[in-house]
């Protein structure tokens, strides 16, 4: 009956084909706009944007790099011309840097520059705050002792600096090594080697203690690619002057000269490290009341001789009159 319908010359037939087709383009744009993410060009254009913006801060940071890079060559050039690195003086320096967690090549370039520039620094600061603004009214004899000891404080710093940063990280590591000993120890009883389980437990500390997390990946790495893994042992202990890392490295030692159970070792090690920890704190509790000693003499007692005696010699001075 539809083929004799005529709408504008078309039959039943053929309007029945246009509406299916219509609803199914409909159906297909809907179906599309819903798998569409939504603001997908605006999406594209921030990726565009942040894609840019990072290549942008890379080339600057290459640019700071190479700049950085050339600076330190020139420092590198300059002390070479004075034999500053070399001698027992640099190999300590780079001995308190590496202990202080200053492990980049150019770290003894650049404590070594600071050596030689600070006092001249502190001195001419000093000097011109003394001799040109006269910030201080000091003696004739006064004003040059202090500009000698500007410039003595300048040559000290440097030193001062690395022995409080090495002092803080031994601290760090010391906290952190019995929880790190409790995570080896699992991992060997697991079954993992001494490479692996080191690996682990930096992977595990990264967060708690980076400062042990990085020794230990360090570690494992040089025990996979040096040949000698004694060496790869003594360079921890060397990285380090933490008692507890010679304990451990004398551990990891027999382990591998003697074959000697490496999971025991590390619990009687944990167990001695948190003694340890113990008796500090036991030693800092009883040495409290000592320490509270002078602020109790000095702040509690005479306010309390106040509110005692105070009433009876308000008293003694009114019956006086």
């Amino acid at each position: 009956m539809m083929d004799h319908i005529f709408i504008l010359g078309l039959t039943g037939s053929d309007i029945l084909s246009l509406v299916g087709g219509a609803a199914a383009l409909i159906v297909t744009v809907i179906v599309w706009s819903a798998l569409l993410p939504a603001e997908s060009y605006a999406g594209r254009l921030r990726a565009l944007e942040e894609r840019r913006t990072t290549l942008k801060h890379e080339l600057l940071r290459r640019d700071r790099r190479s700049r950085r890079i050339v600076a330190t060559g020139v420092l590198r050039d300059l002390l070479t011309r004075f034999d500053a690195l070399k001698g027992e003086t640099s190999a300590k320096a780079q001995r308190q840097l590496m202990m202080a967690g200053f492990r980049g090549k150019d770290a003894i370039v650049i404590f070594l520059f600071l050596k030689m520039c600070l006092p001249m620094a502190f001195g001419l600061v000093a000097s011109f705050l003394i001799y040109v603004l006269k910030v201080w009214e000091l003696s004739d004899l006064m004003k040059p002792t202090s500009a000698i000891g500007s410039v003595l404080l300048g040559w000290a710093a440097p030193d001062l600096f690395l022995k409080n940063m090495a002092q803080r990280r031994r601290v760090v590591i010391a906290r952190a090594l019995p929880e790190g000993l409790d995570l080896l120890t699992i991992c060997v009883e697991a079954g993992l080697g001494l490479d692996a389980a080191l690996t682990r437990v930096a992977k595990e500390l990264r967060n708690l203690c980076a400062e042990l997390s990085f020794e230990l990946q360090l570690t494992a790495i040089e025990l996979t690619f040096l040949p000698d893994r004694q060496a790869a042992l003594e360079n921890l202990a060397t990285r380090n002057d933490v008692p507890g890392i010679r304990g451990l490295v004398n551990a990891f030692r027999q382990t591998e000269k003697f074959g000697t159970p490496l999971a025991q070792s590390l619990k009687v090690l944990a167990a001695e490290f948190r003694s340890e920890r113990m008796m500090k704190a036991e030693e800092k509790g009883a040495r409290l009341p000592a320490l509270l000693t002078v602020p109790l003499m000095v702040f509690i007692l005479p306010t309390l001789f106040i509110v005692i005696l105070g009433p009876s010699i308000i008293s003694v001075i009114d019956t006086m009159k």
